[in-house]
C-alpha cells in the first residue's frame, strides 16, 4: 500500500515537473524553428519566458520573415514586442514592401507602428493609392451665387513622413479651403461651371500635402451644384435693416412732435390761466380806483359802454360769418 502511494506521488511530481519544463522550454516551437531553418536556440526561448515574452509572437513572425528573404533578428523582434509594438503586423508590412520594391528598413517600420499608425495599411496605400471623398464644400463667387462642390482626392502614403505627418482630416480641410478660395476669386459662378478643372489645377498647385503623411496625386471635382443667391439675400437683409432704421427714426420724430404738441398745449393753458387771473384783478383795481378818487362815476359808465359796444361787435361778427358771393346765372 505504501509502495503504491509512493509511486502515485512520484508520478504526480513527474507530471508537474514536465508541465513546468514544457512551459519554460517550448520544444514544439523550437522544432518548428529548426524545421524552417531559423536559428533560434532553446535557451533563447527559455529567456523569452523569463522576460515574459510570448515565444510564439516572436518565432512565428521570424519564420515568416526568414521565408520571405528578410534579414530580421530575434533581438529586433523581441525589442519591438517589449516596446508595445505589433510584431506580426510589422513583419507583414516588411514583406509587402519587399515584394513591392519599396525601401522600408525595420527601424522605420517599427517606428511607424509605435507611433500608432497601421504600417501595413500604409505600405498597401503606397502600392494602391486611396481615394478620399470630401464633404460638400459651400463656396460663393464674386457675383454672390453659391456653389456646392464635392471633390475626390487621390492620395498615396508617404512612408518617410508617416511619423509626425498629418492625417486625412488635414487633407480634407486643406482641399476645402482651396476650393473656397478658388471659387471666391472667380468673377462669376458661370466661369466655374464652364471649367471646373481649373479648381483642381489651382488647388493642386498650392502644395496642400506639405507636412502630411500623404502625397496628393490628383484632385477631381465630382459634383458642382448651384445653391442660393447669397449676394441678393445679403442685399435684401441690408435693405430690410435700413427700412427698420428709417422707421425707428420716423417713430422717434413723431414721438418728439407729439411731445412738443403736448408741451405747447400745456403752455397755452398756462397762459390762459394767467389771463383769467389778470381779469380777476380788474374789479379789485376799479374798486381801489373809486376809493382813492382816481375814477369817477362817469368814467366808470363810459368804460361799461365801451365794453358793451365791444361785446356787441364780437357777437355780430361771430353770428354773421363770411359773405359768399352768388355766381351769375348763365342764360
Amino acid at each position: 500500500m505504501e509502495l503504491l502511494l509512493g509511486t502515485g506521488f512520484s508520478i504526480i511530481i513527474l507530471v508537474v515537473a514536465l508541465m513546468v519544463f514544457l512551459h519554460f522550454v517550448p520544444l514544439g516551437l523550437w522544432v518548428s524553428a529548426i524545421a524552417a531553418n531559423v536559428n533560434v536556440g532553446i535557451f533563447t526561448l527559455v529567456g523569452m519566458r523569463l522576460r515574459r515574452v510570448v515565444p510564439q509572437k516572436i518565432v512565428l513572425p521570424l519564420i515568416k520573415a526568414n521565408k520571405a528573404g528578410l534579414d530580421v533578428s530575434v533581438n529586433q523582434l523581441e525589442a519591438h514586442y517589449l516596446a508595445g509594438g505589433n510584431v506580426d503586423r510589422v513583419v507583414d508590412a516588411l514583406i509587402a514592401a519587399h515584394r513591392a520594391q519599396i525601401p522600408l528598413p525595420f527601424e522605420r517600420s517599427a517606428a511607424i507602428d509605435l507611433a500608432g499608425r497601421d504600417v501595413l495599411e500604409a505600405v498597401q496605400m503606397s502600392v494602391n493609392p486611396k481615394v478620399i471623398e470630401t464633404p460638400v464644400v459651400s463656396a460663393v463667387a464674386k457675383n454672390g451665387i453659391e456653389l456646392k462642390i464635392k471633390a475626390r482626392v487621390t492620395v498615396r502614403a508617404n512612408i518617410d513622413r508617416l511619423v509626425g505627418g498629418a492625417g486625412e482630416p488635414t487633407i480634407i480641410a486643406r482641399v476645402g479651403e482651396g476650393i473656397v478660395t478658388t471659387v471666391g476669386s472667380a468673377e462669376s459662378h458661370t466661369a466655374v461651371l464652364e471649367s471646373p478643372d481649373e479648381i483642381s489645377k489651382t488647388v493642386l498647385g498650392k502644395g496642400l500635402d506639405a507636412g502630411t503623411a500623404f502625397e496628393i496625386l490628383s484632385i477631381d471635382i465630382a459634383d458642382v451644384d448651384v445653391g442660393r443667391n447669397i449676394g441678393a439675400e445679403l442685399l435684401t437683409d441690408q435693405a430690410e435693416a435700413d427700412k427698420r432704421i428709417a422707421q425707428a427714426k420716423a417713430e422717434e420724430r413723431r414721438a418728439m412732435a407729439v411731445a412738443k404738441e403736448q408741451e405747447m398745449k400745456a403752455y397755452t393753458q398756462e397762459m390762459e390761466a394767467k389771463v383769467v387771473e389778470a381779469q380777476s384783478d380788474v374789479p379789485h383795481a376799479i374798486a381801489e380806483a373809486f376809493r382813492s378818487g382816481n375814477l369817477g362815476v362817469m368814467d366808470y359808465y363810459n368804460l361799461k359802454n365801451i365794453q358793451a359796444d365791444t361785446d356787441m361787435r364780437d357777437a355780430i361778427s361771430k353770428a354773421g360769418g363770411p359773405t359768399v358771393p352768388t355766381p351769375p346765372v348763365v342764360k
